[in-house]
């Protein structure tokens, strides 16, 4: 193999599954986490078919549908709730998988977690990497807690904003893209099995998905509001008079909210690293080397995909650098079409009157490119 021990910096979706998808093709895996906890947190998320491709290419996907919803539609309505089209998602993983499922983020983390420490992997928690130190066979790694270690391979799964990417030198940092997003988990509404997405109203859009048998997850689409808003308790308030507008399912889900919900609130962000992402044995994935408007909800997919493919190059019997060029090869036009599809269905959202503008035809034309193997 071109790697027998590697070290994976970030312990999130796309650190834990490249730490599975490795250990399962026999290498040593060493995790570092920064938080000293490590356990699943946050709000509903969306997986594509290609994201369970990939959580069953590491053995945890029935674990995630257990708790997930499964759902093969998207139904885009009127601010006042009223039905404009109903349609079919794409399998993007293939026919023998859902098209879509919305899972709480803290259950599929968990179910993360646990796996990772299943599968033998060494989990170390609340430390990160102060310095790194490569040779031509090795990337010596200098820890906050004053210990160091050696590794064939370093992979920074650290996020949008990545301090491996700075100590390998790449300069790119993330830049908003010109809109925000409210999200919450509310009670589940007994009519709803499947996302739905609301036009027409005083914000961008709103919607929601199904994430569990009682719960969904809703969000609100915004213009920038002030940055100090940013943060995972955001102003009950604020939500309302801002949702204010939207009738149907989510203006009942919005108007029964208790007041201790917790909002969650933030900028929309985007990175995309030119090609490559590495620098000799250090590479960043994921969110670290691009992150996208979440507009297509591929967000997750990708960077899962990254962490499978990757660990299928370097464990192949090649030298690291042949391993490395060959993953960059595969992975960065699936993703660039990605990344640059949804920045560009941001623009239509904030400017609607854009000449040529088509949401639906470019979400259709994403994902039906998707169809395609990773």
């Amino acid at each position: 193999m071109a790697v027998s021990k590697v070290l994976v910096v970030g312990g999130g979706i796309t650190g834990s599954v490249l730490a599975l998808a490795l250990a399962r093709r026999g290498v040593d895996v060493e995790l570092a986490e920064i938080s000293p906890r490590w356990f699943g947190v946050g709000h509903g998320i969306t997986l594509q078919g290609n994201a369970l491709k990939a959580l069953r290419a590491v053995g945890v996907l029935d674990r995630v549908l257990a708790h997930a919803v499964p759902f093969d539609l998207l139904r885009l309505r009127d601010a006042d709730g009223s039905l404009i089209v109903e349609l079919p998602t794409p399998r993007t993983g293939g026919d023998d998988l859902p098209a879509t499922a919305g899972a709480l983020r803290s259950d599929l983390q968990d179910t993360l977690c646990e796996a990772v420490r299943a599968a033998g992997v060494r989990v170390r928690l609340g430390l990160s990497v102060s310095a790194l130190d490569q040779s031509a066979d090795q990337v010596t790694v200098a820890f906050t807690d004053g210990t160091t270690g050696r590794y064939d391979l370093v992979a920074g799964a650290d996020g949008l904003r990545s301090h491996v990417r700075g100590l390998i030198g790449i300069t790119a940092e993330p830049r908003p893209v010109g809109m925000s997003i409210f999200r919450v988990v509310a009670d589940r509404p007994a009519e709803m099995d499947c996302a739905e997405v609301y036009y027409g109203g005083p914000r961008y859009k709103a919607g929601y998905s199904p994430i569990s048998t009682g719960q969904c997850y809703a969000y609100l689409l915004d213009e920038n509001l002030d940055a100090s808003l940013v943060g995972p308790r955001a102003p009950l308030p604020l939500l309302r008079e801002r949702g204010a507008g939207y009738g149907g399912t989510w203006g009942r889900i919005l108007a029964s909210l208790p007041d201790d919900t917790a909002v969650d609130y933030r900028w929309i962000e985007a990175v995309l690293l030119e090609s490559p992402w590495y620098r000799g044995r250090v590479i960043v994935i994921g969110d670290a080397a691009h992150a996208c408007p979440p507009l297509i909800a591929q967000g997750a997919a990708m960077c899962a995909e990254d962490a499978v493919v990757l660990a299928e190059h370097v464990t192949a019997e090649v030298p690291v650098e042949t391993a490395l060029k060959d993953f960059m090869a595969r992975r960065m036009p699936r993703v660039r079409t990605v990344l640059e599809n949804s920045l560009r269905l941001a623009e239509w959202e904030i400017r609607p009157e854009t000449p040529g503008a088509d949401p639906a035809g470019i979400m259709s034309e994403t994902l039906a490119f998707l169809q395609a193997a990773a």
